[in-house]
């Protein structure tokens, strides 16, 4: 009865351990796709960075969400903390859209806002448009291109073109702060592109551009560097939004999955060491308990 009661009191002790997260699988998708999700973004809440919370869904494929709409992530590239997205209702060289605005909130612009080397392409504009009067400023030179190469090298825009006898109409290449503030109604011009990557289209027609929006993110310094090296995820408490290093499904960090790092439970990791140690010694008693016997 002695050594039933012995055995059962160790393997008590080797359940009770929690198992370090360098065995476990990780809670957080790291994929959607093809393209991959590392922090500060995540999928499922509690992922990532709580700043980003909610931006990214992952259907058949991987959408930026903002208040104007799903917009396909094309690439991320985490080494220059940039993301390309596509609005699938914004004119190109290729086709002509309705009238549509692009709109984020102000966390995202905040964090996430459209890098310096994209640019707005306002289109078909009327004279009253308050970027062509009062606020002309907001319009600058790109690369030495005109409207009237847009709408002449362009299948979509050519019907700006041959719809006006005297001259093409205005548009105005700017900035997205000018489409943050100013809808396109306000703006008084029918229709919008974008193009990114602008340091390299000089001398480069319509026709060559990449059209898109390159967002550029920062990424918070919260210490994930010696979460991941412990074998850990990212993440955030659901609740209070401080950082959290996700261990396992029932053992989380606010620092590191390393040995004896406190966890949501109020319990501690226990280092494989410890279990292995533990694990010997069950051994050796039963050993001994049977030669005993």
């Amino acid at each position: 009865m002695k050594m039933h009661l012995l055995i059962l009191t160790l393997l008590l002790q080797l359940q009770a351990i929690v198992i370090p997260t360098t065995l476990a699988l990780s809670i957080c998708k790291n994929s959607c796709g093809n393209t991959p999700i590392n922090y500060p973004f995540g999928l499922e809440d509690g992922c990532g960075a709580p700043q980003f919370r909610n931006m990214l869904n992952c259907t058949t494929d991987l959408f930026f969400q903002t208040p104007s709409g799903s917009y396909k992530v094309q690439s991320i590239d985490y080494n220059k903390n940039t993301m390309v997205i596509y609005d699938p209702e914004m004119s190109t060289c290729s086709i002509l859209q309705p009238h549509h605005d692009f709109l984020m909130t102000e966390v995202q612009t905040a964090i996430i806002p459209p890098s310096q080397d994209t640019v707005f392409v306002l289109l078909n504009c009327s004279i009253d448009s308050p970027v062509l009067n009062h606020y002309k400023y907001l319009c600058f030179n790109f690369q030495g291109h005109t409207c009237d190469e847009l709408y002449g090298s362009c299948n979509a825009f050519r019907v700006f073109h041959l719809s006006t006898t005297n001259s093409s109409p205005p548009c105005c290449f700017t900035s997205y702060n000018t489409v943050k503030f100013m809808s396109m109604n306000i703006l008084d011009c029918t229709h919008y592109t974008s193009v990114f990557d602008t340091g390299k289209l000089r001398g480069v027609g319509p026709l060559d551009w990449v059209y898109g929006i390159k967002l550029s993110f920062s990424v918070p310094d919260v210490g994930c560097g010696a979460c991941e090296k412990s074998g850990g995820t990212c993440g955030f408490d659901t609740d209070s939004q401080g950082f959290m290093c996700l261990c396992s499904s029932a053992a989380n960090s606010t620092r590191d999955c390393a040995g004896g790092s406190e966890i949501s439970s109020g319990q501690k990791i226990v280092p494989w060491t410890h279990c292995s140690q533990l694990l010997v010694s069950f051994l050796v008693v039963v050993t001994g308990l049977i030669k005993v016997s």
